[in-house]
């Protein structure tokens, strides 16, 4: 990836943005937010459609033949993200209490949020295993300390990659642990003047290979390169979209 074409294009996009009718850059940006709750949920095996998320999302609907837990996933999912929208705007930074509010508003209705386990716990399919409870609290610990130490050797790209695939790979949480990385990265992109990204169901594989190959072996470069792509195609989107507004 060009990180330079990437920076430019974040600037240009800024510029762009902050001369757009302010209606306008709204509706683009919750497009977008029900797409994310979408993907985020149906990549971990929710079976709503997109124009069943965009019905209890905006019209406040209810969908018939589906789980309750279903339709709080995504009702949560979108509360949750505006939370970190509003973060970001204020100018906080991720810490403990933000992760474990965040990790509350997605599993409100669902089970209790913002505890960490103190229980085992095993990935299907994976190749790692996530540590046990009292590592687990010795690895968040390392986990908030490091982050400032991490941002200052990564790309802005690579450190939200990094913020998820570290994440992931303690998996504090009991359940929850992937709709809540995706979102801290969402966060970290934000911070930095990025778009939020969304990752699709259909690229499910792709992206449970790319964090295996961190969490096994250490390597970033293919999550990172994997954020790199959405980010520029979400760029791409607002520079087609406002370029000639």
């Amino acid at each position: 990836m060009d990180w330079t074409r990437l920076d430019d294009k974040r600037r240009r996009v800024a510029a762009l943005l902050g001369e757009a009718p302010t209606e306008v850059v709204a509706r683009f940006a919750r497009s977008f937010d029900v797409e994310y709750a979408h993907n985020s949920t149906a990549i971990e095996g929710n079976t709503l459609s997109l124009i069943q998320t965009k019905v209890i999302l905006e019209d406040g609907l209810s969908v018939g033949g589906k789980a309750l837990r279903e339709i709080y996933e995504v009702a949560n999912h979108d509360r949750a993200f505006s939370y970190v929208k509003r973060a970001v705007a204020e100018g906080r930074l991720l810490d403990e209490e933000m992760l474990k509010d965040i990790h509350a508003l997605l599993m409100e209705n669902i089970m209790v949020g913002g505890v960490y386990r103190n229980v085992e716990v095993r990935i299907t399919g994976a190749g790692f295993r996530p540590p046990a409870p009292q590592e687990m609290f010795q690895q968040m610990r390392w986990f908030f300390a490091d982050m400032p130490r991490q941002r200052e050797k990564l790309n802005a790209i690579e450190w939200a990659a990094w913020t998820h695939a570290e994440f992931v790979r303690i998996h504090p949480f009991p359940d929850g642990n992937g709709r809540t990385a995706r979102m801290l990265m969402n966060l970290q992109l934000l911070t930095e003047g990025f778009q939020p990204i969304s990752i699709a169901k259909e690229e499910r594989l792709a992206y449970y290979e790319a964090l295996e190959a961190y969490a096994v072996r250490g390597e970033l470069a293919p999550f990172a390169e994997m954020v790199a792509a959405l980010e520029e195609a979400r760029l791409d989107e607002y520079l087609a979209a406002f370029a000639g507004a």
